[in-house]
């Protein structure tokens, strides 16, 4: 990491509003204390003349469904008027600050943020470079969500770019604007020395933000990169940007993904781009994230816009919005040929084992999932996997036997995407509001021209998907190849620190849950057998166990001996594949190269 130079970085940033009454809302953020992960800003309001002002900071950014409380990296806040006299100011809830401004004309308010958190929806400075998401960074007067915004940048001399999806001012350099505050919530800005590819694809320009190095091939993630925007872009008929941005920062080991209006900031490993499994995994984040440019950011449940930044969004459409986009960005691998069949089918079976070898799959449905993401899916625990289930992974079951109902219904002329971009069209462009599920359901069945009901009630229940039912119209079927095999489960997972091999989940109906085993027990032997750290010796006692044997399992629990005793049950999970059906009819295996294959230009 370069040595921070001694000169004051400043960041400025200006909020305007010309054509809103005579207000104007301004931040300058500088970069006094990088090194130490600190920005300082200034904001200023100008034209309320009200007898105080209330600024907010958003608790949570659109697209992860967790309150992460912002303002928890906010202090010193303080104001002054025009004159620099004092203003008073108070927290008067959480993130919340009021100002005295007795009818002042104009206020400026100072703060600092912290931001030290390597993902792709929080603040990141040091003295390399600052990420900034922006719901984690400007705080907004209650009430003006609506006004309009003017951002300029100054860049210190040492870094030279600037990236952000806001569109660009003409005849002032890096000036930005947004329409409002939640398209300026909605685009995150890097400023730093990040290398800048840029390419033209479906009539859209894009840029890619490449930050913190890597041994990526320019050329080559400019053609792939092409051809899945195209591939998107042919699902929805229409692209609705002039201009795209792609931030990916690279670190030793990184991943992720949050999807914007006009851009998306990604997490990938600097130096896996040369390793084709690693590569492959990449572009099926650009994909996924890219997709999500229609599928959430404008076609929408109801529930996700207008935003309300002070608290949870609640939808029980995730398994829709998340699960689709997780089917599609497969199916966009496998369409611009990035996945062989067999590797596409692999990845469904990695769907499979997922959602049918969980426990939870049985506990929770796909829009409880939904409903929960806020205090489930981003906050796990060790008896997660018993209780809950990803609409990410079940979302995406759902997705394909959908797509796979209809290109029967249809006899192959329709699929699901038909479907997504007739919703496209019907809520986004013409009704101009999000979706109600039932009304998506609705949708659905006039493209299909069938009832569809019951994999919507999937969506909702817990009762067990008959995927054959959906597989063996195409061609293809899924085989289970621990069914009917009488192999002996153990029902509890280990890991080793320290030499110790301890409990570290336990899964729900087997002879360890009822035998009373418990995360963080130390095994110490099994039926009178110490257990060597390498893990030989369990294995041992499973491959001559059978169903229904007893074991006598010692453990340390809080430094105190107990012997427990578990009776081995069958094993609850399966051993899944996709395979190509014996004896499929013509008709199926047509309707299976329909599937699998690119759509016609």
């Amino acid at each position: 990491m370069k040595k921070f130079f001694t000169n004051l970085f400043i960041f400025m940033v200006t909020l305007t509003a010309p054509a809103f009454g005579n207000t104007y809302i301004r931040f300058e953020i500088s970069f006094k204390e990088p090194q130490a992960h600190y920005a300082e800003i200034k904001m200023e309001v100008s034209g309320l003349k009200k007898d105080f002002i209330d600024v907010k900071m958003p608790v949570w950014t659109p697209g992860s469904y967790l309150v992460r409380e912002y303002a928890k990296h906010v202090e010193g806040v303080a104001a002054h008027d025009a004159s620099g006299n004092s203003l008073e100011v108070g927290k008067i809830n959480k993130n919340t600050w009021r100002v005295a401004s007795g009818k002042s004309d104009r206020v400026v308010i100072n703060y600092r943020i912290y931001g030290f958190e390597v993902s792709v929806r929080t603040n990141f400075i040091d003295d390399s470079h600052a990420f900034l998401s922006p719901a984690a960074t400007f705080l907004y007067v209650d009430g003006m969500l609506d006004h309009p915004a003017e951002i300029s940048v100054v860049p210190h001399p040492a870094w030279s770019s600037v990236s952000t999806g806001l569109e660009p001012v003409a005849g002032k350099p890096n000036t930005f604007e947004a329409a409002d505050f939640d398209l300026l919530f909605d685009s995150p800005i890097e400023v730093g020395n990040q290398d800048i590819i840029t390419f033209e694809a479906a009539g859209v320009h894009h840029e890619i933000a490449m930050v913190g190095g890597g041994n990526y091939n320019k050329e080559r993630l400019i053609r792939d990169c092409s051809t899945i925007v195209e591939e998107c872009t042919r699902v929805f008929g229409v692209n609705p940007n002039k201009r795209y941005v792609f931030i990916v920062h690279n670190y030793q080991s990184g991943g992720g993904g949050l999807e914007h209006l006009n851009s998306t900031v990604l997490g990938a490993s600097r130096n896996g781009y040369q390793n084709e499994r690693s590569y492959v995994g990449f572009l099926g984040l650009v994909a996924h994230e890219y997709f999500h440019l229609w599928h959430v950011k404008r076609l929408r449940p109801i529930e996700l816009g207008p935003f309300n930044y002070d608290t949870e969004n609640y939808t029980r459409s995730l398994w829709i919005m998340e699960g689709f986009t997780a089917y599609f960005d497969n199916l966009i691998l496998r369409r611009s040929g990035f996945l062989t069949e067999s590797a596409y089918l692999q990845a469904l079976v990695n769907d499979v084992n997922a959602v049918e070898n969980r426990a939870g799959n049985r506990i929770q449905s796909a829009a409880q999932a939904s409903f929960d993401a806020w205090i489930k899916y981003y906050r796990p625990d060790e008896n997660s996997a018993n209780t809950s289930v990803s609409y990410y992974n079940k979302g995406a079951l759902l997705a394909l036997i959908l797509d796979l109902r209809i290109l029967e219904a249809t006899n192959g002329t329709k699929r699901l995407d038909d479907v997504l971009k007739a919703a496209y069209q019907t809520f986004y462009v013409e009704k101009k509001r999000g979706f109600r599920e039932p009304e998506l359901q609705q949708l659905m069945e006039e493209v299909a021209g069938t009832s569809l009901a019951d994999i919507f009630q999937a969506a909702h229940t817990t009762e067990p998907i008959d995927y054959n039912r959906y597989l063996n119209a195409v061609g293809y079927e899924l085989v289970d190849y621990h069914e009917d095999r009488n192999i002996p489960e153990l029902g509890f997972a280990t890991s080793v620190n320290d030499g110790r091999i301890m409990v570290s989940a336990v899964s729900r109906g087997t002879g360890a849950w009822d035998g009373g085993i418990n995360v963080r027990d130390e095994v110490i032997a099994i039926n009178g057998e110490r257990l060597d750290a390498g893990g030989k010796e369990l294995n041992r006692v499973m491959q001559t166990a059978a169903v229904g044997d007893v074991l006598q399992v010692l453990v340390s629990r809080d430094g105190r001996l107990r012997e427990l005793t578990i009776t081995l049950r069958q094993e609850t999970k399966g051993a899944f594949n996709i395979m190509p059906l014996s004896g499929a009819t013509e008709e199926q295996e047509r309707l299976g190269n329909i599937w699998l294959s690119q759509p016609q230009q």
